[in-house]
């Protein structure tokens, strides 16, 4: 990382999961969101809330060097892919 491109700092925390962390399953899904500015890192699948981590937003990078793509993301988006490697689609987020 030349240059960090994230208006967040790099130790900011983020939401993961254990199975990208340590199981090796792709980032899917990401969230920006609208209430806090809070980033989600997620496979896309259903998440049991004990398999949850809080993780720098370096650490992420440099797990998926591909979430740089997303350093513009706006508060209140989300983005996702069919597969590691597929582009990112980016949305605003539906509110409830």
């Amino acid at each position: 990382m030349s240059t960090w491109q994230f208006t967040d700092p790099p130790n900011v925390a983020t939401f993961t999961t254990l199975q990208v962390m340590k199981g090796n399953k792709p980032i899917l899904f990401v969230t920006h969101d609208a209430e806090d500015g809070s980033w989600q890192f997620l496979t896309g699948e259903l998440l049991d809330v004990a398999d949850v981590m809080i993780v720098g937003l370096a650490q992420m990078v440099g797990h998926d060097a591909t979430l740089i793509e997303l350093a513009n993301l706006p508060m209140g988006w989300r983005a996702s892919r069919k597969y590691k490697g597929a582009d990112w689609q980016r949305a605003a987020s539906s509110s409830a």
